[in-house]
């Protein structure tokens, strides 16, 4: 059973190992086909029509699903790869060990936010921009620099103390744990991180940075932790609601999985720190 574990909490080689899977499978041209799926959901779905991986009910599910084809992907290159998850209410610096020159690099420079160390970087040649919303061909950030603060505990804690998953209108204007976790309402969770780390982090294309995978790898252990705490509480929308993906619906692009299917993360993965 794959553990997915703390970034922080990895050691040197499970991080060399996790770099190097990266870098074949952008290599390969597999990782843009991530970016390009991405991108294309954030672009169609809108609060008034068709919402799938944004803005809705499914934002959880559709992005389990879509983080473990990325971990299967990352295991067909080494199978003792995972992905780990980054716990941004407690590695909330830029001196952080995520951002050092042996796993995830730093920040951007200030003219135009160009990362210039580690294996992300224009400089090491591995990690070229094809899919982009621009023509700079080379990863960006601006950690701490648009919103200065990430998330604290207290903060997550206030969304996870929310009884209800979901509810109408079902997109960013809801209320409930979805929304409030996938930050269109109140404290802002994830979309301040997003907006936090900056560069195509801000973007459509997100997961051109690395660091996409281990941030919403902990937005998914937040809602294992939501579900644990709320065992009476269900997934809603459960049926016959417009525009939005139902308990037992299929869920695009993939159209074999419905959010009743994903429920339940320890039939994929557990966390390092479940019982």
């Amino acid at each position: 059973m794959t553990v997915r574990k703390n970034q922080a909490s990895l050691s040197t080689d499970e991080k060399r190992r996790f770099v190097a899977a990266l870098v074949e499978l952008k290599r390969s041209g597999r990782y843009d086909e991530f970016v390009t799926t991405h991108n294309a959901f954030i672009l169609g779905d809108t609060d008034n029509g068709e919402r799938t991986g944004h803005r809705s009910p499914s934002f959880l599910p559709w992005h389990r699903r879509f983080l473990l084809e990325f971990e299967r992907a990352l295991q067909s290159v080494d199978a003792s790869v995972t992905l780990p998850y980054w716990d941004w209410t407690a590695d909330r610096s830029v001196r952080s060990s995520l951002w050092g020159p042996d796993f995830l690099g730093g920040t951007g420079r200030a003219r135009d936010g160009r990362v210039s160390d580690g294996p992300f970087s224009e400089a090491s040649g591995n990690w070229p921009i094809n899919v982009r919303v621009d023509g700079r061909t080379f990863l960006r950030r601006s950690l701490g620099s648009a919103v200065r603060e990430l998330p604290t505990r207290a903060e997550v804690d206030s969304v996870l103390a929310m009884a209800t998953y979901d509810m109408a209108p079902w997109n960013s204007a809801s209320d409930g744990f979805r929304n409030h976790l996938e930050g269109w309402r109140g404290v802002n969770l994830h979309n301040r991180v997003h907006v936090w780390v900056g560069g195509q982090m801000g973007t459509g294309v997100s997961p051109n940075d690395p660091v996409f995978w281990l941030h919403h790898a902990f937005v998914d252990k937040l809602w294992a932790e939501w579900r644990r705490r709320h065992p009476a509480s269900g997934y809603l929308p459960a049926a016959g609601t417009p525009n939005v993906v139902d308990l037992d619906e299929p869920m695009k692009p993939w159209n074999d999985v419905t959010p009743a299917d994903l429920l339940d993360h320890t039939a994929h993965y557990t966390f390092d720190t479940d019982a």
